[in-house]
């Protein structure tokens, strides 16, 4: 019965990604490239409301089936759709940076409500209680999820397919670890998730907009603290697993803000979006995405679950070759004008 409503889902997300492409060209929702953008083609946006609609309709159905836990419903919806409704506002019109982030910070304090907050950290075998300081680095680490996927989201298909192989990661190894009833959330963000990407694959055909890029970083941020309530383990496998989307979005974070530069301004400076324009499509780099998503993130993090390895010693080896891709492809250097 499960598997047929994520069927379900997944068809819904489908169909309404393409009645939500109608609407964007009947009504002039066109993202017209300019000089901050990676594409070159007039899109359709606000796709990744398809997304939001199929997975927050479906939820409380598996709540009610008994397979979702009723506050964690309740943690992603809250939050999940009141960050939606902010990025589908802010992708119709314009709102403060300011006001934005307070809605962020918000929506984070009500979904770690309802989780119960940060457990105990893990690190190298000893169990550190952070107490107050454990649940505000929560809330910042799901402010910045969600900001990070909103910046990752610059070329056809790759937030989609971070969200998918992550997601689907996660549920191979929730099954080998013995937690096969944690498998239900991820993998319905999977199944809407493909249910739009088979409209946003390069070439893209619509865009996901701030709206469904911003719930897919909370949503996934919280699976990730849900996680660790039960062993710290799988979050950090969930670290590992978004490393590139992680990895991208802080170093070039960080070296903009060396620079003076105001982090909150478009632009189009990291790695994997000058990745993009050194091979002059997108297709590549979103492969590549999901590659190495499959072949070298998942090793580690079952290795993380599985096999022993310390959570944070995966984190720091999964996370060494990412470090010389963004240096190796320029993240957070300035572009150079052409003339």
């Amino acid at each position: 019965m499960m598997w047929v409503l994520l069927l379900v889902a997944g068809l819904a997300a489908l169909l309404l990604t393409g009645a939500l492409r109608r609407y964007a060209l009947a009504n002039s929702l066109i993202d017209t490239p300019n000089a901050r953008s990676s594409h070159t083609v007039p899109t359709p946006r606000g796709g990744g409301v398809a997304i939001v609609i199929s997975f927050c309709v479906m939820l409380p159905v598996f709540a009610f089936m008994g397979v979702i836990d009723g506050a964690m419903t309740l943690a992603l919806l809250g939050a999940g759709i009141g960050i939606a409704v902010l990025g589908f506002l802010d992708d119709h019109g314009h709102i403060a940076a300011r006001w934005r982030l307070l809605g962020h910070v918000l929506g984070s304090v009500w979904a770690l409500f309802w989780l119960g907050g940060l457990p105990a950290v893990t690190v190298f075998g000893a169990s550190i209680d952070l107490v107050w300081l454990g649940h505000v680095g929560a809330v910042l680490y799901l402010v910045w999820m969600l900001n990070l996927y909103n910046f990752m989201d610059g070329i056809d298909g790759l937030a989609s397919v971070e969200a998918i192989t992550a997601c689907l990661s996660i549920v191979l190894i929730y099954s080998l670890c013995g937690f096969a009833d944690l498998i239900w959330a991820p993998a319905l963000l999977a199944v809407t998730v493909a249910g739009f990407l088979c409209w946003n694959f390069p070439p893209a055909k619509i865009f996901m907009g701030d709206a469904g890029s911003g719930f897919l970083g909370i949503t996934l941020g919280i699976l990730s603290l849900q996680a660790s309530w039960v062993s710290f383990n799988l979050f950090w496998a969930w670290i590992i697993l978004l490393g590139v989307f992680i990895v991208d979005a802080t170093f070039t974070l960080i070296r903009r803000l060396v620079r003076g530069d105001k982090v909150y301004e478009a632009h189009r400076s990291h790695g994997y979006q000058f990745a993009s324009r050194r091979y002059g499509k997108h297709l590549p780099v979103t492969l590549a995405v999901a590659v190495i998503n499959v072949c070298w993130l998942l090793p580690i993090a079952l290795c993380v679950t599985l096999l022993g390895l310390d959570g944070l010693l995966g984190v720091l080896l999964a996370y060494l070759p990412l470090i010389l891709l963004a240096v190796k492809f320029q993240a957070g250097q300035l572009e150079v004008a052409k003339h």
